[in-house]
């Protein structure tokens, strides 16, 4: 098993509770000896010389007070272990999140959610036998049997030769057994990914798969992605109990071979009984350590490959390397210069998404975005919401690059009030106050009051305070549209993003969320994605896409003159001059 020194390369605090571990195992593997020593002692003088109770009564305290000692020693040791493994799991299940956090919505849904969840849950927590026990007996495997064989070669010259000539046997075993478990371990791991994913896509999915009639199919596909799993986790344990044959065969052999040469020089009258003995009670415990890495290393393997995926998504590099050295001005004019884009793909050939877009959104203009789906509208947004990075070209305000602003603090001045708003399973007031949490009770109420929100939410059971359920499933869309144009009123930020947020609703709703918006975007600059041109009319201007590309500018008269795809848009829906 690779050592993979960037898990504990985080905090010296992991280090220092590892090294305790060790330092605690070590002293425990010397008692070891001591005790040994005391044994041996201890019976040789009451079965060969004689000796009563009375004189052997200090070794016999010691004795005891060395068992007691070496278990002290042992739990320390695995208290120690456990505190460095707990503290590596919350570092890295904090960086991981942060990571996914500050990479932004589009970097993460490159990821399956079912997988991230597995990772972040079951694959944290298999780092305990990683860093709790293999890297503790990585280290305890080499010291306890140097210093035993040390101590040994001084008593017993023949049997120390033994020991370090057949200490060797273990980990070859261990390392012929472990090429053999690692692909069978990485297979394991992707398994569980892919079934913790399939399981919970079929789960989101149980509306599809029910009007569709296909839940029979969504079962098969859990099971099959089970079936897989329980063939890589048998393939797994088929190893880990072979490994585990091996290694005992060879220590009890190990152990076998220094008995028989030390019984057949003790009946030959070539050796004394005390050293002979202290030797055999030692040779078990030479061995020990290593049997217990071998048990470490398959209890490890899954702490290892989930430690590899954690740290591809740590090290995924998205735009770093930038200084953020300029503050975000307070009413921006953003711009776009020969900005192009492309998205990555599994097959590795980018998919372009734009192409030298030039776009200007002054401050408290309302700039719309046309054009047939795919586009580039959206990714434009993304831009703008700084959750996507350009590969050549500018994203500039008021003519700071936009990479010397932290995308924090830009963040904080642009809002995004999207047609499918999500909203969290916590209370209405909860949900809100996302955009501003310090906000007063009476800013509250007017961002509630501008949203046209007050009336059905005073008339929830708990009002403001009723929870509304995972994506506010106890809430209509109008309704949770609402919340949404509220929480984008109590940010008050002076850029906001709208993506069609008057979409499918009925024209009594319609009307009075375009209401609602006519007043929150007053003073702002808006960047209004439009998939149907009646939310655009009222734009102080449009820029129609195609292909990834800005083909013209202009207000909607000037359009309808000049640009046929403009034109052909707005006679699709019935429009004209």
């Amino acid at each position: 098993m690779n050592l993979d020194r960037r898990v504990l390369g985080t905090d010296t605090g992991h280090r220092a509770a590892l090294a305790a571990s060790v330092a605690c195992g070590w002293l425990g593997g010397v008692v070891t000896v001591v005790q040994a020593w005391l044994l041996a002692h201890i019976i040789a003088e009451v079965f060969l010389a004689g000796a009563d109770r009375a004189a052997v009564a200090p070794a016999l305290g010691w004795l005891l007070a060395a068992i007691g000692v070496r278990a002290l020693l042992g739990w320390l040791s695995d208290v120690a272990a456990a505190r460095a493994a707990a503290g590596v799991k919350h570092e890295l299940r904090c960086r991981v999140f942060g990571r996914l956090l500050e990479r932004g919505p589009v970097a993460a849904g490159r990821e399956r959610t079912g997988e991230l969840v597995n990772l972040l849950t079951e694959g944290v927590e298999a780092l305990d036998a990683y860093v709790g026990r293999y890297l503790p007996q990585l280290v305890l495997a080499s010291a306890i049997p140097v210093t035993v064989a040390a101590i040994v070669l001084g008593r017993d010259l023949l049997s120390g030769v033994v020991l370090v000539l057949t200490a060797p046997l273990i980990p070859i075993f261990m390392v012929l057994i472990g090429r053999l478990a690692d692909g069978r371990a990485t297979r394991q791991w992707l398994d569980m990914a892919r079934m913790s994913a399939v399981f919970l896509d079929t789960i989101q999915g149980m509306t599809t798969l029910k009007v569709l009639g296909r839940t029979r199919a969504g079962i098969e596909a859990v099971a099959r992605a089970g079936e897989t799993f329980r063939a890589s986790s048998m393939a797994v344990l088929r190893i880990a109990f072979l490994s585990a044959l091996a290694l005992e065969l060879v220590a009890t052999l190990s152990v076998a071979v220094v008995a028989v040469e030390i019984g057949l020089r003790l009946m030959a009258g070539r050796m004394d009984f005390e050293p002979a003995f202290f030797v055999l009670l030692l040779a078990p415990e030479f061995y020990l350590p290593m049997r217990r890495l071998g048990a470490a290393f398959h209890d490890g393997m899954a702490g290892v490959n989930a430690t590899a995926r954690l740290f591809e998504i740590l090290e995924t590099a998205d735009g770093e390397g930038r200084v953020a050295d300029a503050a975000m001005p307070d009413r921006p004019t953003l711009r776009l210069e020969q900005v192009s884009f492309a998205y990555p793909s599994e097959n590795g050939k980018p998919r372009p998404a734009l192409n030298a877009v030039d776009l200007e959104l002054g401050a408290g203009e309302t700039l719309a975005l046309v054009g047939p789906s795919g586009s580039g509208k959206s990714t434009v947004a993304r831009m703008l919401l700084r959750f996507v990075e350009p590969d050549q070209g500018r994203v500039s305000a008021d003519g700071v690059d936009a990479d010397r602003i932290d995308p924090d603090e830009w963040r904080r001045s642009v809002a995004l009030l999207p047609q499918d708003p999500y909203l969290f399973a916590d209370s209405v007031e909860a949900n809100v106050r996302l955009a501003r949490p310090d906000a007063s009770p009476e800013e509250l109420e007017g961002a509630m009051e501008l949203a046209h929100a007050r009336e059905f939410v005073t008339a929830l059971p708990e009002g403001a305070a009723t929870r509304i359920g995972e994506r506010g499933a106890r809430l209509s869309g109008g309704q949770a549209r609402r919340i949404a144009v509220a929480r984008a009123a109590l940010a008050r930020t002076p850029v906001i993003v709208l993506d069609e947020p008057t979409g499918e609703l009925d024209p009594r709703l319609r009307a009075d969320l375009d209401e609602s918006l006519g007043r929150l975007l007053a003073g702002r600059s808006a960047l209004v994605i439009a998939h149907s041109l009646a939310t655009a009319r009222a734009a102080d201007k449009f820029a129609v896409m195609e292909s990834g590309a800005v083909i013209d500018q202009g207000c909607h008269e000037e359009l309808l003159v000049r640009c046929p795809l403009y034109r052909s848009l707005v006679h699709a829906e019935g429009g004209g001059r």
